[in-house]
């Protein structure tokens, strides 16, 4: 599933298509993906401008000047096509610019999905109520950290992928700002101690820079909205690199199972 870094490179990437462009059309060719299609979608997003294009967490968000915000979440296999050509077999919304630029929401497995919110989306979609800090803004530092994971018995990995505590994080770097922290997917929250707490707000922070500017993990379904490769997947430090060389301490990296997600991480130094 995409991440925090390959969203943030889809928004980026759809920029130069749709910031400040007004919708010609807006075609849906299904009734739903993960769940149904907004009823009144092409109503209330044709003849209006792009005002902004952002993220929040692994969500995209497409806003308007009508005050309107169209959520889209990538799912499994989820990306958008800025090639333009004709609808494909599995493009299942298409946004048209009166400058005439086609993009269309290509999702094979159609686990995505497409919301859409008036007013402040951060306030009026419910998902975003709920959700934590964004990791690379100053609100999520060791201070928060070291208060969230204080008395958790929870494994550290699992304290990571919780998006009420920080938003966006997924498996793949979650595993590499661990490694860079040494710290043990397996630990309990509360046993951290504060120095390596710090260290790992700024390996998260650091693990998520590098990925956004490699355009992300090409893996499985993921390609940028121009086709092109995320490259971050050349630079993983653990990350299915089970029986390599911890680059840290050049340990043997091992594959864990945690709540049916693999871990891997270095037993020599991640403790």
């Amino acid at each position: 599933m995409p991440e925090l870094p390959e969203v943030e490179t889809t928004v980026r990437g759809l920029m130069p298509f749709l910031d400040g462009q007004v919708l010609q059309s807006v075609i849906t060719y299904r009734p739903n993906l993960r769940r149904p299609f907004p009823q009144d979608l092409a109503q209330r997003l044709t003849g209006a401008q792009v005002t902004g294009l952002s993220r929040r967490a692994k969500y995209g968000i497409i806003s308007t000047d009508r005050d309107d915000h169209m959520i889209f979440h990538l799912g499994m296999s989820g990306r958008w096509r800025t090639e333009g050509g004709e609808v494909g077999k599995h493009d299942h919304l298409l946004l048209e610019t009166r400058a005439g630029h086609r993009l269309f929401l290509h999702d094979p497995r159609r686990f995505g999905s497409v919301d859409l919110v008036g007013g402040d989306p951060l306030v009026q979609f419910p998902v975003f109520v709920a959700l934590g800090p964004e990791p690379l803004e100053p609100a999520f530092d060791a201070k928060y950290l070291a208060q969230r994971l204080a008395g958790r018995r929870t494994p550290m990995k699992a304290v990571l992928l919780d998006q009420a505590v920080v938003a966006g994080l997924g498996n793949i770097y979650v595993c590499e700002a661990l490694n860079m922290a040494k710290i043990s997917p397996l630990a309990a929250a509360r046993d951290v101690p504060r120095a390596k707490i710090t260290k790992l707000v700024e390996a998260i922070k650091a693990v998520l820079i590098q990925a956004i500017a490699a355009g992300g993990s090409s893996l499985k379904d993921f390609v940028k909205p121009d086709g092109g490769l995320g490259y971050f997947a050349n630079d993983w430090r653990v990350y299915g690199r089970e029986g390599e060389s911890c680059p840290g301490c050049g340990g043997v990296i091992e594959r864990v199972t945690q709540s049916g997600r693999s871990s891997f991480h270095c037993p020599k130094c991640q403790r």
